[in-house]
């Protein structure tokens, strides 16, 4: 998701699409949240088991 958000930051950069410049901001910092918390111990959407 970050690598993804960088693209989009370099594509919208390059071409003046606004729209892309803010997804791949979004997508950024989402992703370096997901990161962050995954990187602490926290279960980031977990899945129960029930078997």
């Amino acid at each position: 998701m970050i690598v993804l958000g960088v693209i989009l930051l370099v594509v919208g950069f390059l071409t003046g699409i606004s729209i892309l410049w803010t997804i791949g901001i979004i997508l950024l910092v989402v992703g370096a949240v997901l990161w962050i918390l995954g990187s602490m111990g926290h279960a980031v959407a977990g899945r129960r088991h029930y078997w």
